[in-house]
């Protein structure tokens, strides 16, 4: 018991340490960021007619005639026009394998902690660490790259998030010793705690009535990613070792930078920030490449729509005064919003509510989602509780096979999500969904043969991949585009608090003969998921996506 308290107060300091380091980081980038060029004196309004700018620096579909003046278009309204094509296929490809790598760097964690604890005698405490600071890196990289791309750029926040994942993760793989494993597996969180950027990056480019099959496709991605680095640790693990699976996994993500300079900004960003000429541009890349036309008239924002209501619904006014429009930043986008404004938004009385219940169900989802992939290793290497000297020589006995099966439950998890996001609307399909993995899991409060664990597990992991999916279609569409990437950051931070738990439960517990606690607990947290979600406010199924905060109706009533 004195070597176990000893032990567990190492760990401690450890985290504490590690925690220090972590937000010095987060500090430096918050301090550190980088400045938006200001507009001032440079960006002219693109169809303002002035003595150096002209009409002839657009194409023709964007020239407008004297009958088009009072017309205009939003971004929303172009994208619709555009239609979903080429251009979007292109991102969505670039974005997937963003998902992808951060699918390869999680679900190798079953993989690697039994394999090192066996090689460097690691205690179990030691092993659900390995796991859990990879949670704590991403809590704090969510929370400060949704703040880097909704103030800079969605390009530049995946652009410094690629470069920490790849670097780390590639580097882990040589790591002399326990410390320095730990070390860089929290900066591989770090840097993953950037894929909300990618996927908000890649919703933004998708015309809202096909929102919710495509984002579907695109969480598909993930499940490539479970399934093939099941398979590649299948094949790697036993004849080269952990440390191959550590560097062949971290090569993904190399591909985002070697294609990088391809990648457009967010025309939706862009318009936010009073960027018409580039939004503009964009937009028109995309209609060459999907070969359509964009709308006649003048590129506007929510906010300039508000405006003109507010001023003067019957005339131009606002649309044709480009220094006040692109210039001034209006309240509540604010291009220098710090931490604490950001989070002051999220809690403004438009967004509590949703806000709230999202880091709850974000919390549940992570916790059960995460907990199931470390189960399917626990539960079917320990299906007996035994003493901790026969553990720990079997803690290597990983089962490949039924990994490598349950990986493969999140195929039909994202068929039932692709039916249910536009079916049976994003809240129905979630809270359903909670509540089918409550009944999968209750039996493995008992100890079951393999094969049934197995069938089980694979039963939860399709309900629970059906959450996440719509989840993460979800929580974007609630936020204006202002808040988007922080308003999921945030909510991606409390969903890492969730992983960084579940190590303890699902390795710690079952290691401790408590599977049935361990369950039990599951079970409690799925079931309050589900019932937050029937409490929220809002169903976004076939709305547009909002620019700013006072678009939305306030939903403070918890």
């Amino acid at each position: 018991m004195i070597k176990m308290g000893q032990e567990f107060s190492s760990q401690i300091q450890l985290s504490l340490s590690l925690s220090l380091s972590l937000c010095c980081i987060a500090s430096f980038i918050d301090l550190a960021r980088f400045q938006e060029p200001t507009n001032k004196g440079k960006k002219i309004h693109p169809y303002i007619n002035q003595s150096d700018h002209s009409f002839s620096s657009f194409s023709s579909e964007t020239k407008m005639t004297m009958g088009d003046e009072g017309r205009s278009y939003t971004v929303d309204d172009a994208l619709l026009a555009l239609g979903f094509g080429k251009f979007q296929i292109l991102v969505l490809v670039y974005a997937g394998i963003g998902w992808i790598s951060e699918a390869m760097e999680m679900m190798l964690l079953s993989f690697v902690g039994p394999a090192v604890q066996s090689a460097w005698n690691l205690s179990s405490h030691q092993e659900s660490f390995i796991t859990s600071v990879v949670f704590a890196g991403m809590l704090i990289g969510a929370y400060s790259w949704g703040i880097v791309s909704d103030q800079h750029g969605r390009r530049k926040g995946f652009l410094i998030t690629a470069t920490v994942t790849a670097t780390s993760g590639f580097l882990s793989a040589f790591s002399p010793n326990y410390i320095t494993l730990i070390l860089l597996r929290s900066l591989v969180g770090l840097g993953l705690g950037g894929g909300p950027v990618l996927s908000s990056w890649f919703l933004e480019f998708v015309p809202a009535p096909n929102r919710g099959t495509w984002m579907v496709i695109f969480s598909a991605f993930w499940t490539v990613g479970t399934i093939f680095e099941a398979s590649l640790a299948w094949i790697v693990m036993p004849k080269l070792g952990w440390r191959w699976l550590l560097a062949l996994s971290s090569l993904p993500t190399s591909f985002l930078l070697l294609f990088y300079k391809m990648t457009p900004e967010s025309p939706r960003y862009l318009c936010l920030k009073g960027r018409t000429t580039d939004a503009i541009n964009v937009l028109e890349t995309i209609a060459r490449l999907n070969g359509t036309k964009l709308p006649s008239g003048i590129l506007i924002s929510d906010h300039q729509i508000e405006l003109q209501n507010i001023d003067n619904p019957s005339e131009d006014t606002v649309l044709l005064s480009p220094r006040k429009n692109e210039v001034e930043t209006p309240k509540g986008m604010v291009s220098n919003l710090g931490g604490i404004s950001s989070l002051q938004v999220l809690l403004s009385p438009e967004l509590r509510r949703s806000t709230l219940l999202l880091w709850a169900v974000f919390f549940g989802n992570a916790f059960s989602y995460y907990g199931l992939v470390l189960l399917t290793s626990e539960l079917n290497g320990h299906s007996k509780c035994m003493p901790h000297k026969l553990e720990t020589e079997k803690s290597q006995d990983v089962s490949y096979k039924s990994v490598f099966i349950a990986s493969f439950a999140e195929l039909p998890g994202l068929l039932l999500s692709a039916v249910a996001v536009d079916k049976l609307g994003r809240k129905l399909s979630m809270s359903i969904m909670f509540f089918m993995c409550c009944i999968f899991l209750l039996p493995l409060t008992f100890y079951l043969p393999e094969d049934l664990t197995t069938v089980l597990l694979f039963g939860a992991r399709i309900c629970i991949t059906v959450t996440f999916t719509v989840m993460y279609i979800y929580a974007p569409e609630i936020y204006p585009t202002s808040v988007r990437t922080t308003g999921v950051g945030v909510a991606s931070s409390v969903a890492r608090i969730g992983g960084m738990l579940c190590p303890l439960v699902a390795v710690a517990l079952v290691h401790a003969c408590h599977q049935t606690v361990a369950v039990l607990l599951f079970e409690i947290i799925a079931l309050l998921s589900g019932i937050c979600v029937m409490f929220f406010p809002v169903e976004t199924m076939g709305q547009e996506l909002q620019d700013t905060v006072s678009s939305l109706k306030p939903t403070n009533n918890v």
